[in-house]
């Protein structure tokens, strides 16, 4: 669960998030869109604790991600837009490596791994150099690494960039199985059809605040509205004023 009470966060005289209030319950996958600038990047740092807010209160499961950052995180799972691996590792190095950081009991850990091997087909590569993987290997060791400790909250940026059909189907199915769990979600993306395919609901920031949030299903009734394309109730509700 994520919540964000009246959260504003400021660069100077530069306000990049203005007063933003947001639940994502357990169990809901959120599409949290908008233009570049708008503000999404500096959201998600702030809820997974790299920004503190200038105003307002950020809780990860009912953990304040200020003043209670490392129960917060022990609960969430953050991938960002371009996966970070040490490249001198293997695949397998970097899921124990990851799952030390959770001090992990050994023998769960080595079946933990062995059930994301599997689940994300990384058999293969799993024990090359990770310097030697594909784009849309190191985003599946990634999100396997996400998952070691099996987190309450998954925060992730742009999971479908550059990926192959096959990943791709891995990472969706993946997380839309993570929400069926329980697991609450707040996906960034700029692929529209990607939102619409996989989340519960929609929230699209410009200028820093939240100018659109709302259910699949009654973004479906605004599109019909215009020409029954999203990209055009996006265009709508991000134009300059």
């Amino acid at each position: 669960m994520i919540e964000l009470k009246h959260v504003t966060k400021k660069f100077g005289s530069f306000t990049a998030v203005d007063d933003l209030t947001l639940t994502i319950p357990k169990g809901e996958f959120f599409g949290f869109l908008g233009p570049n600038g708008a503000g999404k990047t500096t959201t998600i740092k702030m809820i997974v604790g790299l920004f503190a807010p200038t105003d307002g209160a950020i809780a990860v499961n009912g953990f304040d991600i200020v003043q209670q950052p490392i129960e917060a995180k022990q609960t969430l799972a953050y991938v960002p837009d371009q996966p970070f691996l040490y490249d001198k590792l293997t695949g397998r190095e970097f899921l124990f490596f990851i799952g030390g950081l959770y001090t992990l009991d050994a023998a769960l850990l080595t079946e933990r791994i062995r059930e994301l091997i599997d689940h994300f087909e990384i058999g293969p590569w799993i024990d090359r150099r990770t310097e030697d993987y594909s784009q849309g290997m190191r985003q599946r060791i990634t999100i396997a690494a996400a998952l070691i400790h099996r987190p309450r909250t998954i925060v992730i940026d742009e999971p479908m960039i550059g990926l192959d059909p096959r990943s791709s189907k891995i990472v969706r199915a993946t997380l839309r199985q993570q929400t069926e769990q329980g697991v609450s979600i707040l996906m960034s993306t700029h692929t529209l059809a990607v939102a619409e395919e996989l989340c519960d609901r929609i929230g699209i920031i410009h200028n820093g605040r939240l100018v659109f949030c709302d259910t699949r299903e009654q973004l479906k009734r605004d599109e019909d509205r215009l020409d029954g394309r999203f990209e055009s109730l996006f265009l709508e509700v991000t134009r300059s004023s």
